[in-house]
């Protein structure tokens, strides 16, 4: 009986954390569904013509970049560094742009939660008040329908 409950203790720890990691996955996927699937993408290019995608949350000034896979392995213009070493740089580059180019300079990004090696959402902050909803507001082209080119 003892040989059980410690064979079930040294089997309930990597359990316990092998469940933690799959929920908060899903916990991951669940927010960025919850909080950016009503939006519309917009793209925001950097380095040598490397495309992101963002999904900008205006009223609660955060926005989730979205890269593509097989940059995430091959790399762009990265002159031979390694692409996880160079991720976080390249994300924010595309956040800073992005927020440059849509005439909010003067914002700050002051948060990052990183979901995946895909994605990663940046909290800004800016000192002009939130527009209200329905404002006209600077916007990026978005990608066309077969996912090449822009509008």
């Amino acid at each position: 009986m003892r040989r059980v409950s410690v064979m079930g203790k040294r089997l309930a720890v990597p359990l316990v954390l092998v469940l933690g990691a799959a929920l908060s996955g899903c916990t991951g996927f669940a927010y960025i569904s919850k909080t950016y699937v009503s939006l519309r993408p917009q793209v925001v290019t950097i380095g040598c013509n490397e495309p992101y995608e963002v999904y900008d949350q205006r009223q609660t000034r955060q926005m989730l970049i979205v890269s593509n896979g097989p940059r995430e392995v091959a790399g762009c213009g990265l002159d031979g560094e390694d692409p996880v070493a160079s991720r976080p740089r390249r994300f924010r580059a595309a956040a800073r742009t992005y927020l440059d180019e849509t005439v909010r300079d003067q914002c700050r990004i002051v948060g990052e939660t990183v979901f995946t090696d895909r994605q990663t959402e940046f909290a800004y902050a800016c000192d002009e008040p939130i527009e209200p909803r329905g404002t006209k507001v600077p916007r990026l082209p978005g990608r066309t329908a077969v996912g090449a080119g822009s509008r």
